[in-house]
């Protein structure tokens, strides 16, 4: 056997799992029901008002950004309440130790679940992300700086968020590993907040505590990128009277993230996991 092929094998029973427990059926629901309120909400703006002008552009765009902010949302709490049993209820029903029995490690049983939960966060996100992207196009014509990027950026913030649960998992109940993870993530996007204040008012005290908080958990790296992805350009923004410099700053704004910041965010989850598994190897069963 493979060294991959045990974890391909908890891969597939989690997402049979997750067929099981009618996970992906409610995740496609919620889709079609979002997409359609937002084909119709965003029509009426389109016919209160047409969306020729940079202050009515400038308009659709922010309600755009606050719907992939609730969307976020949505995804973080998916992620959160996925992830948080992924590995703890094992434990205690004994279903763990009955796996071991078998030529399975304890990292392969964490990846397994990983990577199952990971596929269906990735696909829930970048195919509700595109579709409401595209039903805001279709009732507007608005079409944000970058639509490609914003839920690729928001499916990466769900991977932190679900990696940081399973982590969370391996030695704290479901339910306050859940709470940890779900207080980290509001945390941290608070701490952007502050951290864009500190920049846009050259505040070294608040801008260095928001980078703190980027290195800890960096969720709101990728919101960021997302919210930046879907605002408009910075032409739009001076043609409205709006100062682009303090509103790229603003809570409901940002900018796409630099190479540094992605690289970091991929190191997070890999060491995550790596932190994970270590957790998971000196629990005694």
């Amino acid at each position: 056997m493979s060294s991959f092929e045990p974890i391909a094998i908890i891969a597939r029973l989690t997402l049979r799992e997750a067929f099981r427990r009618r996970l992906l059926w409610v995740l496609v629901g919620l889709t079609a029901l979002i997409v359609v309120l937002t084909w119709w909400a965003f029509g009426r703006i389109a016919e209160a008002s047409p969306i020729t002008g940079a202050v009515q552009i400038l308009g659709v765009s922010q309600v755009t950004v606050m719907l992939a902010f609730m969307f976020s949302f949505v995804l973080a709490m998916t992620a959160v309440f996925a992830g948080s049993p992924a590995i703890g209820p094992d434990i205690e029903n004994g279903l763990l130790l009955a796996m071991l029995a078998r030529p399975i490690r304890r990292s392969e049983v964490m990846l397994g679940r990983w990577f199952g939960l990971a596929v269906v966060l990735v696909v829930y996100a970048l195919v509700a992300g595109y579709l409401e992207l595209g039903a805001v196009v279709l009732a507007t014509g608005y079409a944000p700086v970058d639509p490609l990027m914003a839920p690729l950026y928001l499916a990466g913030e769900s991977l932190i968020l679900l990696t940081l649960a399973i982590v969370l998992s391996t030695r704290v109940a479901s339910v306050a590993g859940g709470a940890v993870a779900v207080v980290g993530y509001g945390l941290a996007w608070m701490a952007g907040v502050m951290g864009g204040v500190g920049e846009a008012f050259h505040n070294d005290l608040l801008r260095w505590a928001g980078i703190l908080a980027r290195l800890v958990l960096p969720s709101d790296v990728l919101w960021r990128g997302s919210a930046g992805a879907l605002s408009p350009p910075d032409s739009t923004l001076g043609a409205a009277g709006v100062n682009a410099a303090i509103y790229r700053f603003s809570p409901f704004s940002g900018t796409a993230p630099g190479l540094p910041w992605l690289a970091w965010s991929i190191v997070w989850v890999v060491g995550a996991l790596a932190l994970g598994i270590v957790l998971l190897r000196r629990r005694e069963l």
